[in-house]
């Protein structure tokens, strides 16, 4: 009896020995493939969540810095923000808050980078909408009309395209283009709400234009 067991065992022996002849090595990389897989994953998650917090940490302290009005530690930790979280969300944010305090310094050059920083980067298309607006009138100020109105020509998501609008409109007049102006303007009044307080000064515009907007006929759909 026990020489049949040995018999038995020495088989299934042999069988094992042959199936991890033939596979042992696949099962081998298999198993490394999935195990690299999973560490990758952790690292992954791990250099996410380290960004995810240094990113909050640099963005509430270039708030802080904005408030003060404090620009050069704005510029170091604007710096500091693109160089160690990059891809982030508060990195956007924090470009076109770096870029309100450079404009409000006059340090133009620097606030045009911080604006193309977001439109290169941004996945949010309001977000790089919103940095084109912002980059359009500081070309506008810097007596480039032309730079600006290419700018412009982007889509944008329907929220922003009234606000897109009045920024034509101002271009377009400084161009000496008025008639296109008043159109772009139009579109701008009538896309805001009537609770929109910067519609009133749209509004303005168009009476300096000639244009009553209030008195015109509402535009068919």
């Amino acid at each position: 009896m026990a020489s049949h067991y040995d018999l038995e065992e020495q088989e299934q022996i042999a069988q094992l020995k042959a199936f991890w002849a033939r596979w042992g090595n696949a099962i081998t990389w298999l198993l490394i493939a999935v195990l690299a897989a999973y560490a990758a994953y952790n690292g992954w998650q791990y250099w996410q969540n380290r960004q995810a917090v240094q990113a909050a940490a640099l963005f509430d302290e270039l708030e802080q810095a904005a408030r003060a009005d404090d620009v050069e530690r704005v510029r170091r930790v604007w710096t500091d923000l693109q160089a160690q979280a990059a891809r982030t969300t508060q990195a956007q944010h924090g470009a076109l808050l770096a870029a309100r305090v450079f404009a409000d310094a006059e340090q133009s050059a620097d606030a045009r980078a911080a604006l193309q920083f977001v439109i290169d980067r941004a996945r949010d298309d309001a977000l790089a909408a919103v940095a084109r607006l912002r980059l359009a009138g500081i070309e506008l100020d810097a007596g480039q009309p032309e730079a600006a109105l290419k700018l412009l020509e982007a889509e944008v998501p329907a929220a922003l395209r009234p606000w897109r609008a009045d920024r034509r409109g101002d271009v377009l007049q400084r161009l000496g283009r008025i008639d296109e102006a008043r159109e772009a303007y139009r579109e701008a009044w009538r896309g805001m709400d009537s609770d929109v307080a910067y519609r009133g000064i749209v509004e303005a515009k168009l009476n300096a234009l000639g244009v009553d907007p209030g008195a015109e006929p509402e535009a068919k759909p």
